[in-house]
């Protein structure tokens, strides 16, 4: 399956002068939040462009395995 097919990426941008973006990959069927990362806000855009190109080409396993590594946790 397709990774966009099973994931769904949610980008979060917030004002202020001392801001933390905020992006969430979601399991669509359960709802739950499959990755997370709090991002500077010159580093959202170029990680969700990042990601959902590979939402695209990737399968639902590949995809995650590959962002996994890159979860702040």
């Amino acid at each position: 399956m397709r990774a966009n097919r099973a994931y769904e990426l949610k980008v979060s941008r917030r004002g202020g002068p001392h801001r933390v973006d905020s992006i969430e990959v979601l399991e669509i069927d359960s709802g739950e939040i499959a990755l997370f990362w709090d991002l500077q806000p010159h580093q959202t855009g170029r990680m969700a462009r990042a990601l959902r190109a590979d939402l695209a080409q990737l399968d639902a396993t590949d995809f995650l395995a590959k962002w996994s590594r890159w979860q702040q946790g």
